[in-house]
């Protein structure tokens, strides 16, 4: 089952990720208040990678006796970041931490043990920091408002979907436990969209322009 999970996820993501786009203005800056909020918003979703993550979050998250403390961790990392990234401060090797980090998340899942709260809310954290500094790239020369709009948005929907994959995996799919079927298996999916990115960021950097 894990490896068929792998295997829909690398199809999938293999015809899928090119024809996303990682903002939702379609590479515009947003210029009000509601277009930064929009934004904001739509980001984290339409970036699959990131999207993985956050789930990935919200699943470690689930079993932790505290189920918010390691969400919001990630999610401040990713404003202090989105503010790294508009300040033109470089953070090299950003796009690979981040597909590692995909891939690290979902074995972290896939391994079925509750994660020690302190310590990866921290490591949450700090690979936020990459996150944001992504999610950064698409309002550089944004103003203030829409940039603020813009950071409420990233917040506001990252912590929403970290909270319902934790309530959805414990109260709908009823897993009782971190090492449980269903949030693994989930893991192993997640882990196959990381390594499915760093695939095709590998063959574009064997075979550039194909």
């Amino acid at each position: 089952m894990t490896r068929l999970l792998f295997t829909t996820a690398t199809m999938f993501l293999a015809t899928a990720s090119s024809a996303f786009a990682h903002h939702p203005m379609g590479g515009d800056v947003p210029a009000t208040m509601l277009h930064g909020l929009l934004s904001g918003i739509g980001h984290p979703v339409i970036g699959l990678d990131h999207l993985a993550f956050v789930i990935a979050v919200g699943l470690i998250a689930a079993f932790q006796k505290n189920r918010v403390m390691t969400p919001a961790g990630f999610v401040l990392g990713t404003m202090v970041g989105t503010m790294l990234s508009v300040s033109a401060l470089a953070m090299p090797f950003a796009e690979l931490v981040i597909m590692l980090s995909v891939v690290a998340a979902g074995v972290m899942v896939m391994r079925g043990k509750v994660a020690e709260m302190l310590p990866i809310m921290i490591v949450a954290g700090f690979i936020g920091l990459f996150h944001g500094w992504a999610y950064g790239q698409a309002v550089v020369g944004v103003e203030t408002t829409p940039l603020v709009a813009y950071l409420v948005g990233i917040a506001i929907v990252q912590m929403t979907i970290a909270l319902a994959v934790g309530f959805a995996m414990r109260e709908i799919w009823k897993a009782g436990s971190a090492a449980a079927i269903q949030p693994r298996l989930a893991g192993a999916v997640i882990a196959g969209v990381g390594l499915t990115y760093l695939v095709e960021a590998a063959e574009s950097l064997i075979f550039p322009g194909v």
